[in-house]
């Protein structure tokens, strides 16, 4: 699982979210809230970044050897 699957799951559990409740929130789909949680690579930024302000947070470019 990639960094990114990790912060969300994390803190929709945290916030005490179903991925359903989570879909409906951010207005992205539960199937996009499925893949992101698995660590799907091939995923719309827009949408990551969608799901991530939900915590505050923003997807920004770097190199993945930068983990």
């Amino acid at each position: 699982m990639n960094r990114i699957a990790e912060y969300v799951k994390k803190h929709r559990k945290e916030a005490g979210l179903t991925q359903e409740e989570f879909a409906m929130r951010s207005g992205l789909g539960l199937r996009f809230v499925r893949d992101l949680e698995q660590g799907k690579e091939t995923l719309r930024m827009d949408k990551v970044n969608v799901a991530l302000e939900m915590f505050g947070a923003v997807a920004v470019p770097g190199r993945k050897d930068d983990q």
